[in-house]
């Protein structure tokens, strides 16, 4: 991988099961085991992502199964009756759907993600019609990146931005981590220098030894603070 920010279509998983509004219960569950997966876009004729089912949403049927009719009629409101009773991907499905575009970048499908507390995101085109999916698993596959890549992306963003107060500036990457060391004209940069190297995806955590000084930690919060 290069030229960052990369983009949700670089890392979704495609093709991607889904079901209509009117699939049944059995078939979701035999979807849901055939493909591996814990939970399915609900789309209609068109692909147009309209809600998702996940195994959440199924087990209620099971976890009801011996309630008696009198507490059943009690929580008749709760969401988890309503499911207990639902036999189609409409009846079942949570709606509407949070998905994210494909030309999205990773730390927004990470925040959209994070937002609504879910594991997975459809990942659909600009008139909603559904292209793939992304987990947080595929969100990680940017630090599977290996350090020569990292390393070469982090020379090609520092001299793009600051070619002449960082050419001296060595760069070595181990196990994602970058170091950077060497001579920086002004070293009030150091900060700006580091949150750069932060943006190139796949990098762990960011440390310097620059001017001679000893080697320092970058934090986030040692980021944003004066030196």
């Amino acid at each position: 991988m290069s030229n960052t920010p990369h983009r949700v279509s670089d890392v979704m998983t495609q093709p991607v099961a889904a079901v209509d509004r009117g699939a049944g219960f059995k078939k979701i569950v035999e979807t849901l085991w055939r493909w591996q997966v814990s939970a399915l876009p609900v789309v209609s004729t068109e692909r147009r992502v309209v809600g998702v089912v996940s195994e959440a949403d199924l087990l209620p049927k099971e976890g009801f199964r011996e309630a008696d009719a009198d507490r059943l009629e009690r929580l008749r409101a709760s969401d988890d009756v309503r499911r207990a009773e639902a036999v189609t991907a409409g009846e079942l499905m949570t709606s509407p759907a949070v998905t994210v575009h494909a030309d999205a970048t990773l730390a927004q499908a990470a925040r959209t993600m994070a937002r609504a507390s879910v594991k997975r995101l459809p990942v659909v085109d600009g008139n909603g019609l559904l292209l793939g999916i992304v987990s947080r698993a595929d969100l990680l596959k940017v630090f599977l990146r290996s350090d020569d890549d990292l390393a070469r992306e982090v020379r090609r963003t520092l001299a793009k931005f600051f070619a002449a107060p960082t050419r001296d500036l060595h760069v070595e990457v181990a196990d994602g981590l970058v170091t950077l060391s060497g001579q920086l004209r002004d070293r009030s940069l150091v900060p700006v220098v580091a949150r750069l190297v932060r943006t190139v995806e796949g990098v762990v955590d960011v440390a310097y030894d620059v001017t001679g000084a000893a080697p320092v930690r970058v934090g986030p919060a040692a980021e944003g603070s004066s030196r």
